[in-house]
This record gives structure tokens, C-alpha cells and sequence, in this order.
């Protein structure tokens, strides 16, 4: 099983946090578009002809592409790769793009996932980000799309950032919630140089929150999701029962995946590879029937520490028999021995063959990763 992942690095507008390539040139849309279709031929390759499990259209804004456009690269995918009939579709959406009309037609496009970039219903919040959209709309966008018959929603959320209040990021927890959604991704603001917020941490106009206010927001969200009945799967993920994001576990379970567009990344256990982040020098290398991109060829132990880190993260841990299997007892044997400390103060478990973070654990997941790597 595989995935194909589109990248559209459209936006109306930018957003103060984030640090993913983007561009507000949104008159070439369409020269994207007919760019992933040369790009899907120059590459079907790749993967080795793996079903396709998952097809995901991230951003940017993915829901700035018509039904139209979408449909056309869906069936592109058909064409020339085998996509599983029952694959998970997934469109990352702004909420003030989404009315009735467009969420009728991109589902009968064949999109049956949509992931709602909401990140907070608070007014000052969505300013600090810069976010397009209001709070209202991004209620109605929810409620919308499940009048039109979407039963498998995703709400994105940012915590941690300037002046949010344990009591405000708990509302928000209980907005989601009331919604009825049946996934959340949750993260802690970051600062990422070059982004506007990090211009302004650095000029002093905004303070982060302190350290222990980040841990009393993180453990407020993983108890009232579990008071909610959502499984957290991944450190940052949380979902229902049977409705984990397929796309996104497997890029914590190792398995292949195209990336498509300008800075997308692609996997097929034995390299890596990364496009250009640069959309011009991309579509000039694509009308050229060249993909503008660099390639590492994976060592072991960078398949070692990639298993390890992406692994960790999920509740279903690190598979002991996998790493003797791929990478060696010697491998196997140092891993456990570097666990051990964890193991006795409770933050890692061991059983039925995996090694997985507890729920005290969590709270320093990247610490246990740098000590477990090699």
C-alpha cells in the first residue's frame, strides 16, 4: 500500500505562524494543476506500482482548487496508478471556502475526508494568526459539511500561543467537541524563523508562554479528548474509534508515498527525495518533463532513526521483532539498553513486542527519540 500527497502552496493570505512553502500568486493555479498530471506520469515509477490506500491535497490552501481541477487529478491518479475503490481522499480546507455548493461538488469529485483548518475560535487568537476566517464560520463550515454528508471531519487546532488562558484553550477543546467531529490534530504553536511571529518574539512585541503552561495545556487536551472518547493514536493526533487519518499513519508506519508539487517529499523506504521549493522553478522543470528535486539514498541507520522517531510517536509504538528483523540484534539490543531508564521510571512500556510511549512519557517524547536514536 501506498499514498500520493499533492502539495498546493496557494494562499489568499499569510499566515503569522507557518513556515511551509506558499505563495499568494494565485493566478497559476491551473498551470499547478496541469503540472501534477505531467508530474504523476514522470513518476509512476516510484512506488513500484503499490496501491494507492491514500490521496491527500494539502497546503496552502488545497480548497482554493475547484471540484473541477480536483476531479481531474483524482482521476489522473486512476489512470496511472491501481487506487484502491475504498482509498481515503483527504482535502486540507480553510472554513470560509467551504458552502454548500463546493462541499456538494467536491464530494461527488470523490473527496470522502476533510481536514478544517480552524485553529482557534477566538477572535484575538485568529488575528495574531492572520487566519481568513471568523469564528462563526468556522462553525458553520463544520456543520455544513456534515448537513452534506461528510461523516469523517478533521479539526486542526493551535495551542500555546501569546495570552491564551488554560480556561480559553479549554473552550475551544469543548467547541470541537460540541461539533461532533470525528478527528483533531492538535500542536503547540511554534515559532519558525522567518515567519512573522518569530519577527515579532524577537522584537519583543510578544511573549511565549512558559513552560509550564504549555505542559497544563498539553495535559488538558489529552484529557478531555479521552473524556470525549478520542484516542490519542499519535502525540498530536486524536480520533475516534475507526477513523485514525490512514494518510498521515502512514507516514508514521513507514510506508511509500509521492509528493507532488513544489517542496513535497516522497518515500519509498530506500531514498527520500524533495522538490524544489520554488513554484516558477517548478513548473519550468515540469513542462521541460523534468521533476526539479534532490534525492538521499537512505543508510541503515537512517532507516534505523526514521522507524524510531516516526514510530514512537503512536500508540502503537516500536516494534521489537521489525527492528531485529530489518536492522540486527546489535541494533535491537542497543535500543533496549538506551530505553532502559525509561522503562523503570514508567515512561516507556514494553509488551507484546512493542515499545511504546506512557502517558507520562508523552510529555518528553523528544527527549526518549534523541536518547533511542543512533
Amino acid at each position: 500500500m501506498a499514498g500520493i500527497y499533492f502539495h498546493i502552496p496557494f494562499c489568499k493570505s499569510r499566515c503569522t505562524y507557518c513556515d511551509f512553502y506558499k505563495t499568494t500568486n494565485i493566478d497559476k493555479i491551473q498551470a499547478l494543476v496541469d503540472a501534477f498530471k505531467k508530474e504523476l506520469k514522470l513518476r509512476n515509477n516510484y512506488l513500484n506500482e503499490r496501491t494507492i490506500r491514500t490521496i491527500y491535497f494539502g497546503g496552502g490552501t488545497p480548497s482554493l482548487l475547484s471540484a473541477e481541477q480536483l476531479s481531474e487529478l483524482l482521476h489522473e491518479c486512476r489512470k496511472l496508478y491501481r487506487v484502491s475503490d475504498s482509498a481515503e481522499i483527504t482535502l486540507e480546507a480553510n472554513p470560509d471556502d467551504l458552502d454548500i455548493k463546493y462541499l456538494e461538488q467536491i464530494k461527488n469529485a470523490g473527496i470522502n475526508r476533510l481536514s478544517i483548518g480552524i485553529q482557534t475560535f477566538s477572535a484575538s487568537g485568529l488575528k495574531l494568526m492572520n487566519r481568513r476566517h471568523d469564528k462563526q464560520q468556522a462553525e458553520d463550515a463544520v456543520k455544513i459539511a456534515q448537513n452534506t454528508g461528510y461523516n469523517n471531519i478533521s479539526v486542526d487546532l493551535i495551542y500555546g500561543f501569546p495570552q491564551m488562558t488554560n480556561e480559553q484553550w479549554q473552550i475551544n477543546l469543548d467547541k470541537v467537541f460540541d461539533l461532533n467531529v470525528q478527528h483533531l490534530s492538535a500542536y503547540h504553536l511554534t515559532y519558525h524563523p522567518g515567519t512573522s511571529l518569530w519577527n515579532r518574539l524577537k522584537k519583543g512585541t510578544i511573549r511565549e508562554i512558559d513552560e509550564q503552561q504549555s505542559v497544563e495545556q498539553f495535559e488538558i487536551l489529552i484529557n478531555k479528548a479521552e473524556k470525549n472518547g478520542f484516542v490519542q493514536y499519535e502525540v498530536s493526533n486524536f480520533a475516534l474509534p475507526g477513523f485514525y487519518s490512514n494518510h498521515n499513519s502512514s507516514y508514521w508506519k513507514q510506508t511509500e508515498y509521492l509528493g507532488l508539487g513544489p517542496s513535497a517529499h516522497s518515500f519509498n523506504i530506500q531514498n527520500r527525495q524533495w522538490n524544489i521549493s520554488n513554484l516558477d522553478v517548478y513548473l519550468a522543470s515540469i513542462t521541460g518533463r523534468k521533476v526539479s528535486c534532490e534525492t538521499e539514498i537512505l543508510s541503515v541507520n537512517d532507516k534505523f532513526n526514521d522507524y524510531i522517531i516516526t514510530s514512537l510517536r503512536t500508540i502503537w509504538g516500536i516494534s521489537l521483532s521489525y527492528v531485529e528483523t530489518e536492522f540486527g540484534l546489535n541494533y535491537l539490543e542497543k535500543m533496549l539498553k538506551n530505553a532502559e531508564s525509561y522503562v523503570n521510571s514508567g515512561q516507556v512500556n514494553i509488551e507484546n513486542d512493542s515499545l511504546a510511549l506512557t502517558k507520562k512519557g508523552i510529555f518528553i517524547s523528544d527527549k526518549i527519540m534523541s536518547d533511542l536514536v543512533v
